[in-house]
């Protein structure tokens, strides 16, 4: 039986446009593009694994709003429940610790890149605006 694996995703906008991030080459799914967050731990709210996830990963501060959309998705490692929020800067410009890229796309530029499957559902809601 696979372990199912709870993470969030944060899809930061500013001025209109999205930030996108590349994983790097020695994670899973390499340089597939992902909107930046991670696991929720044991107990903790989906908003605060959010919040907590970006300080540690791109050094910034981010109010989190509205959620954007759920997807259930089968990896070989395991079961990923995704869970998107729209969020917005609040302190600091994101900075590479942990991807190898940054991109701040329109949103109906978001298909162009290679996404990790289990934020591809959340890149068709987005692309047909928020």
């Amino acid at each position: 039986m696979k372990k199912d694996i709870h993470v969030v995703g944060a899809v930061i906008v500013k001025d209109g446009k999205i930030l996108c991030a590349q994983r790097g080459p020695v994670k899973s799914l390499p340089y597939k593009w992902e909107f930046p967050g991670g696991k929720i731990e044991k107990g903790e709210l989906p908003e605060d694994a959010l919040r907590r996830e970006i300080e540690e990963e791109m050094k910034c501060k981010i109010k989190v709003e509205d959620k954007v959309e759920y997807t259930r998705h089968e990896y070989d490692f395991g079961i990923v429940h995704l869970t998107t929020f729209i969020c917005y800067l609040v302190e600091g410009a994101p900075t590479l610790t942990e991807h190898v890229k940054i991109k701040w796309l329109d949103p109906q530029e978001l298909p162009s890149l290679d996404w990790a499957p289990a934020d591809i559902p959340a890149i068709g809601k987005l692309a047909k605006g928020f």
